[in-house]
């Protein structure tokens, strides 16, 4: 008797393993056709942009380059160094101690030159051939000016004496920020010109 009920457990257990198994396979097999299916809208609907897609004329092209110049880096580089000198001379003035100028005017530079390597590297010829090289060149000078900029930032103290450490992170943080405002007067300035 005892025998006949573990045999009717195991035989219900199967039984009960095997339902499950059938369900999860059904819910599964749900699943796949959702995500088949919403990747199939995803593809039609790039498909339809696809097909709405029309190439700009060599005209239209020129008029959209004309509406939109590129900002030079060279014009932002020189509006953080107006920047930095103009905070640096703040700085002395408003504190009144040589050293605190110079801890901002070092701020500045700390964010200057390594932007002038990464400048000169990426407007070289090399970084510009390709595609493939532009965004190697680009990652390349990245890291030069991060690892030139910290290098700086340990130089500090060795290299301005009396350093401030608060004075120079004001005049690297306002150099930093300030290219914001340089892409904003650009901006303002093409927007002028294109009214008249």
């Amino acid at each position: 008797m005892v025998k006949m009920r573990n045999q009717q457990k195991k035989t219900e257990n199967a039984g009960q393993i095997a339902a499950d198994k059938k369900a999860s396979g059904v819910v599964n097999g749900m699943a796949e056709k959702a995500k088949i299916s919403a990747y199939d809208s995803v593809e039609i609907e790039r498909e339809a942009a696809d097909k709405n897609f029309k190439p700009l004329t060599r005209e239209e092209a020129q008029a959209m380059r004309l509406a939109n110049p590129s900002v030079s880096p060279w014009l932002v580089l020189t509006g953080q160094a107006v920047a930095g000198v103009l905070i640096a001379l703040f700085s002395w003035l408003v504190t009144g101690s040589a050293s605190a100028g110079w801890s901002t005017f070092y701020g500045a530079l700390v964010v200057l030159v390594p932007g002038v390597v990464f400048a000169r590297g990426l407007m070289s010829k090399v970084a510009t051939m390709n595609p493939g090289a532009a965004v190697t060149g680009f990652f390349l000078w990245e890291f030069v000016k991060i690892g030139l900029a910290i290098a700086m930032l340990f130089a500090a103290p060795r290299l301005v004496l009396n350093l401030s450490w608060p004075a120079m992170l004001v005049g690297l943080v306002v150099t930093m920020k300030v290219v914001w405002l340089v892409l904003w007067l650009r901006a303002r300035l093409n927007s002028n010109a294109n009214a008249k």
